[in-house]
């Protein structure tokens, strides 16, 4: 499988979405998310997601051209309407306005609204704390889980990420990840890969637990943790819909549809400066870091998480995102 640059995989995307009928900054944008998924593995959130993109762009399902609203609503609150665009731009746009309040305050609440799927959460969080402040976020999604004991799908994987500031422009820790049981894309993989899925993930459409992939994909997904992850994908969902004045999961249609209406989705970002009461969050975080690193075998989440600089890409993908930026 051939190797491919980091910045390769930018400006092939970027290609790809302007073909399609993005503007300049806002494929910027997307295109640097795309190339840090790949960057750190996370290939269902990288190239894989790209041909999506353009046939929604085409479709008109996402504005590319889109020019986010940035306001003000309160003191401490922050909204960037993203205008039925994608979500990296609004969030660019209003990052820097949320970060000064946050400083000003201790706080700022900063929602994206009526936005394009975020795909990848834990990408903005990070971006907060590179800035120097803790960054919480929430987003929906689609519905495909069910309450326990349930069988009807009610919200998204509604994945929550944190990320904390090293105090060096990095990040001491950091974690993103769906309140489902598993993401969908698993259960997807072990039916093509003909395998059974473990007893937890699913239930099937009359709401049996089940190890069947395919039943699975007809039935819905079980919360993470029984109803103490239920409870948090609740959480979430209000967090990203309700906050922001964006769509229930109820209300989305497929992320990867080609037709149909925008996702119209919101996040919220609950962004805290570590110095609002006092100075000693370093020194309590290293209290922390030291104790779990005196316990062989542990370790915080995203801690020694570097980036690589180039990735194994499969031929067949290259050549399908190298024809939609062909495009005429």
């Amino acid at each position: 499988m051939p190797t491919r640059s980091i910045d390769q995989i930018f400006d092939l995307t970027k290609k790809a979405l302007i073909a399609h009928g993005a503007a300049e900054w806002q494929s910027d944008e997307v295109a640097k998310a795309t190339t840090h998924s790949e960057s750190y593995g996370n290939v269902i959130c990288g190239l894989q997601y790209v041909e999506s993109y353009c046939i929604q762009l085409a479709s008109g399902r996402v504005d590319g051209r889109a020019d986010p609203i940035v306001s003000k609503p309160r003191a401490s609150a922050v909204l960037s309407d993203a205008q039925l665009g994608f979500a990296q731009p609004a969030f660019a746009k209003g990052l820097e306005t949320a970060c000064k309040v946050a400083r000003e305050t201790g706080i700022a609440l900063y929602s994206v609204s009526n936005s394009h799927t975020c795909t990848s959460l834990g990408y903005f969080t990070e971006q907060i704390a590179t800035h120097g402040l803790i960054g919480l976020g929430f987003t929906n999604a689609s519905p495909v889980v069910a309450a326990p004991g349930g069988k009807s799908r009610v919200i998204g994987t509604n994945p929550i990420a944190c990320s904390v500031p090293d105090g060096q422009g990095g990040m001491a820790m950091h974690f993103d990840f769906s309140t489902s049981a598993v993401a969908l894309g698993k259960i997807t993989m072990a039916k093509y890969a003909g395998e059974k899925i473990p007893f937890g993930w699913a239930v099937d459409e009359n709401g049996n637990p089940t190890d069947d992939p395919a039943a699975a994909l007809k039935g819905s997904l079980c919360s993470a943790g029984g109803y103490k992850g239920w409870g948090f994908g609740l959480l979430v969902e209000l967090m990203a819909s309700a906050m922001t004045g964006s769509v229930n999961s109820l209300d989305v249609g497929g992320l990867k549809l080609a037709d149909g209406p925008p996702h119209r989705l919101g996040q919220t970002y609950i962004i805290m400066d570590t110095t609002t009461f006092g100075d000693k969050f370093g020194e309590r975080f290293q209290r922390l870091a030291d104790a779990i690193a005196e316990d062989e075998g542990a370790r915080i989440p995203g801690a020694q998480r570097d980036p690589m600089t180039s990735v194994h890409v499969d031929d067949a993908l290259w050549q399908k995102i190298t024809d939609l930026g062909n495009k005429t």
